[in-house]
């Protein structure tokens, strides 16, 4: 025979390092895993160790077989999954269902997949890491005790349908407390002054920073106004010149919360899409000779970079930007003690390929993700970005105004970047000397509410706490959806009601479990699993004491919607707490002292908030053939339906009505008139308060980086109106 089987997860892999293996090789995808625990049981023996249970996923009963009879026709197979836990634990499973047929296998590692990493691999192979199927076991048991014992406490006290999640639900938490902490927020007015000054022909701004040598800060317009009155009766003049010569070191490579991140903040990629697209790049991406794998594997918490890559770079920066940008030795980056320095951080398998050389070849989205890949990479081996800061005060009186400037000195590994650099230069200044007011500008201000959380901040705040592992973040995000726990609105995460209240349930009968720090515990114990410090049942079978502690509590103490659950929510009629209960209508809430009534919605914190602009009553939920609506309490008396959120902008269409943002069936927001049916204008961009420069409307519709009128059509580059 002579051959050899080559196992990976996906067709595209297999395609990949099938491009570069000889005909000798055989390569087949397992297809994601083969085996799971049971769809519809436990699957876990609490008595036994907490064994788990694992059959063949149900339709993959012919991978299975493809895979049985491709091992009896070789000499050897290698299991090539990915190297991670979840890569190890496909290989384990189908080591166990090749065993009987072909016991002859051994394990690969692919940390990329080119000609090199290849060889490298192959060189290497060993046996599976056993530790690292008993961390992801560990993992599998864990979240499926809380899914199971938790989530049927929630369908008979709540509603069918809910679950509990070891992390998901913590996750939840963070989006619901931050919801909180702006609901109890309270606006604080404040005032910036800036001040236009004028030195030998050169205008410059400054703000007032300091009243009698102290920082302060202006509260209200009378406050302002005397600030800005005194300023135009003083002489100004420089009373400090500081200027100090800084350098930022550059950042270290991407690994994959960093990827999910900075694609969020640049791109608006949801974090799902970021790595479904790296995995693609890691894969293998057809450049016109076959498929090649353009970065290394993108599951890593590590900084390390291999001493081969580290010259390569080297060589490169040398070459392309010259011998003043690199540094006498390599820039080196901390990892997390947690980090497993196996990997390396996600960088270029070939950094002479440069983004513009594949820009061509793939498609728009895989083209930013891997210029993203590759110029953080590459600019982590430069020099320093060196600047020099001058920082001027300037007397006025009792107040103190602050100008600041910036000059490049040399750019550094900001030269990867393009013209990202702007300079911001002040005139020459010297102590004494006395500059010419030009204008004072006042802004009425408020402090806001700490920011809801985008993808972005949530898996930064996620990291921080040690919750989850980057490679779980994507279904954590997705699963809060899909269980309609949240919702997006222009980005940023809004907890429903039913998330709130299934968070408020879970925090009040399960303290531990939804505790950040126990929560990231049990992350470190799997850690240490992983390593071979923690024997993976110990683990798990101390969770499962902390669980089982809850669980016969909860099932007694937990209220029930029979008997009434505190929602939290005020009636707006009386003032008294509402009440969710159940009826065989469904849920909805109840006030004892009145007996308002309003159907259970994610519009229900909405419509207790307002009053019915008709008549002054209170509002409530209903219910129609078209779907939820929100409407005065006093129907049919007063006939009000709410329309949705009224914005301070005319109809193009000349009609009496305003723009309305509303949100449609599938949750995406829109904008109509509130003339609605008489009128039917209707837009799905957003209005940017621009005035159009033919027809002289007051607003303009953002439509990727157009503006459009919507009045005359007139259309003008968005970057136009910046500044």
């Amino acid at each position: 025979m002579g051959k050899k089987l080559v196992v990976v997860e996906s067709p595209a892999k297999a395609r990949t390092i099938g491009k570069y293996l000889g005909t000798e090789f055989v390569v087949k995808a397992s297809k994601g895993h083969i085996k799971d625990l049971p769809k519809n049981e436990m699957g876990v023996d609490i008595e036994n160790g907490f064994t788990p249970y694992y059959i063949v996923i149900p339709g993959k009963e012919k991978v299975v077989e493809e895979l049985r009879k491709a091992a009896g026709k070789v000499d050897e197979v290698f299991l090539a999954t990915d190297p991670d836990r979840e890569g190890e634990a496909i290989s384990y499973h189908v080591k166990e269902e090749i065993d009987p047929i072909n016991p002859r296998s051994r394990r690969v590692l692919f940390y990329e997949i080119t000609e090199r990493g290849i060889k490298e691999a192959f060189s290497s192979a060993g046996s599976l890491d056993l530790n690292r199927v008993k961390a992801q076991w560990a993992r599998r048991v864990l979240d499926r005790l809380v899914g199971y014992l938790i989530s049927p406490i929630l369908w008979k006290k709540l509603k069918g349908g809910l679950s509990a999640g070891r992390v998901q639900s913590v996750a939840l938490r963070l989006i619901c407390e931050r919801e909180e902490e702006r609901d109890a927020f309270v606006p604080e007015e404040y005032w910036i002054i800036e001040v236009i000054l004028e030195k030998n022909e050169n205008k410059f701004t400054a703000r007032l920073t300091r009243k009698n040598n102290r920082k302060f800060r202006i509260k209200s317009e009378e406050e302002a106004i005397e600030a800005e009155k005194r300023i135009k009766e003083t002489v100004l003049q420089v009373v400090r010149v500081e200027k100090k010569k800084k350098e930022k070191k550059a950042l270290p490579p991407l690994i994959t919360s960093t990827l999910q991140q900075e694609a969020f903040k640049l791109y608006k990629f949801p974090v799902k899409k970021t790595m479904q697209i790296a995995q693609k790049l890691y894969e293998g991406v057809d450049l016109g000779d076959g498929p090649v794998g353009l970065i290394t594997y993108m599951r890593t918490d590590s900084y390390r970079i291999s001493p081969l890559a580290i010259k390569d770079v080297r060589s490169f920066i040398r070459e392309k930007f010259g011998e003043d940008y690199l540094p006498n030795r390599e820039n080196k980056f901390k990892s997390k003690e947690t980090a497993q320095e196996a990997h390396e951080a996600i960088r270029p398998t070939y950094v002479n390929l440069t983004p513009e050389a594949i820009k061509d070849k793939v498609s728009p989205d895989e083209y930013k993700i891997y210029s993203l890949i590759w110029k953080r990479f590459v600019a982590s081996q430069m020099r320093p970005y060196v600047f020099e800061e001058t920082r001027v005060e300037i007397a006025a009186g009792e107040y103190s105004l602050e100008a600041e400037g910036k000059v490049t000195l040399f750019p550094g590994f900001r030269k990867v970047f393009g013209n990202s650099t702007k300079n911001s230069e002040l005139p020459t200044l010297e102590v004494g000397d006395r500059v010419t007011l030009v204008e004072v500008k006042k802004e009425r201000k408020e402090t806001q509410p700490p920011p809801r959380y985008n993808e972005a901040s949530l898996v930064k705040e996620l990291e921080e706490k040690g919750i989850g592992r980057p490679s779980t973040y994507a279904s954590i995000i997705s699963t809060l959806q899909d269980r309609t726990y949240v919702y997006k609105e222009e980005g940023k995460f809004i907890p429903t009601l039913l998330g709130e209240i299934v968070v408020g349930l879970l925090k009040e009968n399960f303290p531990e479990i939804m505790d950040y720090n126990y929560t990231a515990e049990v992350e470190a114990e799997l850690d240490k699993v992983e390593r071979g410090e923690k024997n993976w049942q110990e683990v798990v079978s101390h969770f499962y004491k902390t669980l089982d502690h809850y669980i016969d509590e909860a099932k007694e103490k937990m209220p029930s919607v029979t008997l009434g659950i505190k929602s939290g929510l005020k009636c707006p009629a009386c003032g008294s707490e509402l009440i969710l209960k159940r009826s065989k209508f469904g849920l909805y809430f109840h006030c004892e002292k009145c007996g308002y009534k309003a159907q259970f919605s994610h519009l229900v914190k909405k419509a207790i908030k307002m009053k019915c602009p008709r008549c002054g009553a209170p509002l409530t939920v209903k219910k129609s053939k078209k779907g939820e609506f929100i409407a005065c309490t006093r129907y049919p008396e007063c006939k009000y339906i709410y329309q949705g959120e009224e914005e301070d902008l005319p109809c193009p269409k000349g009609c009496e009505g305003h723009l309305v943002k509303r949100r449609g069936k599938r949750g995406r927001y829109f904008y109509g008139c509130s003339s609605y049916p008489d009128c039917k204008f209707i837009t799905n961009y957003k209005p940017v308060r621009v005035k159009c420069p033919e027809c002289g409307f007051p607003y303009m519709l953002k439509k990727g980086k157009k503006l459009i009128c919507p009045s005359c059509e007139n259309e003008m580059s968005y970057e136009e109106t910046e500044g």
